[in-house]
């Protein structure tokens, strides 16, 4: 009893450790804080300036009269074909990479054949090749498929290289579900199809996720396959139709502006739903 008293009068009477302010790491941090936010913040205000006063004041410059006139000015440069369009793209490549990268990872990780296994390197390499280096044979096989100047010719390449990353993700993912899981339902007398919908599909759900807002992000803002494989106005996705903001004589930096907030919210929106699952997805397909 006497121990303890003297080792909590101890414990009272030990001075406080000071806590060290790093000096450089705040100074890092501010000037960091400063590089993030003064893009943010040139994007947003400018959006609200009229061009005259932007040319005028500079592009740092508070504006003196807030106008939302770049606002509702896009609808008449075909913004609301634009959305749709990329909503239409994005939405047709989640689908199609998450109908084929989860059964094509539940066969390479619970299939016995070995061959079948050695495919998942195959995807792998799928990730060292970039669409540029491919863009002309790609080119000649939508044309050859009449599929040129269609939303199909970008979903298609989309989804094509966005299996790799995706089933490598629910690869590692499914791999995490533990074994006895899958025999004690093949046990039960579960079916191959009944273990895919009632015990993979549920557990892989931030796999899934992960995926699904990865693939989105990549699709939305998709520059290489619609510039390529499209070239009518009614088929353009907002990173292309962001050029008609650009004429022979400038561009109209704040309509632009304008035009790039809007489409920024959909996806800052999307990621902000579902951030958790997509770095910890990621990081579990990576770190296998």
């Amino acid at each position: 009893m006497a121990v303890l008293t003297v080792t909590a009068h101890a414990r009272k009477t030990r001075p406080a450790r000071r806590r060290t302010v790093n000096i450089p790491a705040g100074i890092l941090s501010a000037i960091w804080l400063a590089i993030v936010a003064v893009p943010i913040y040139f994007v947003v205000i400018t959006g609200f300036r009229t061009p005259d006063a932007y040319t005028e004041n500079g592009p740092l410059d508070l504006p003196t009269s807030a106008t939302l006139e770049n606002y509702t000015s896009l609808w008449g440069l075909g913004f609301a074909t634009y959305l749709t369009n990329s909503l239409l793209v994005t939405a047709g490549t989640v689908a199609l990479v998450l109908a084929v990268a989860l059964p094509a990872a539940y066969a390479i990780v619970r299939n016995p054949n070995r061959l079948l296994r050695l495919s998942f390197g195959v995807f792998l390499l799928g990730l060292a090749i970039p669409a540029q280096a491919v863009i002309v044979p790609i080119y000649l096989i939508i044309t050859r498929l009449q599929m040129y100047d269609s939303l199909a010719a970008i979903v298609l390449p989309s989804a094509a290289f966005s299996l790799p990353i995706a089933i490598v993700v629910l690869t590692s993912t499914l791999r995490d579900i533990p074994g006895e899981l899958y025999e004690a339902m093949t046990m039960d007398g579960a079916t191959t199809r009944r273990v895919f919908t009632r015990l993979v599909l549920p557990l892989s759900r931030p796999g899934l996720v992960s995926v699904g807002i990865f693939v989105g992000l990549g699709a939305w803002n998709g520059f290489l396959f619609p510039l390529v494989l499209t070239q009518s106005d009614s088929q353009r996705v907002l990173p292309l139709g962001l050029w008609n903001f650009q004429s022979q004589y400038g561009t109209n930096v704040p309509g632009l502006m304008a035009a790039v907030v809007l489409s920024a919210l959909p996806v800052l929106a999307l990621y902000l739903f579902g951030r958790r699952h997509l770095l910890s997805g990621l990081a579990a397909g990576f770190g296998k």
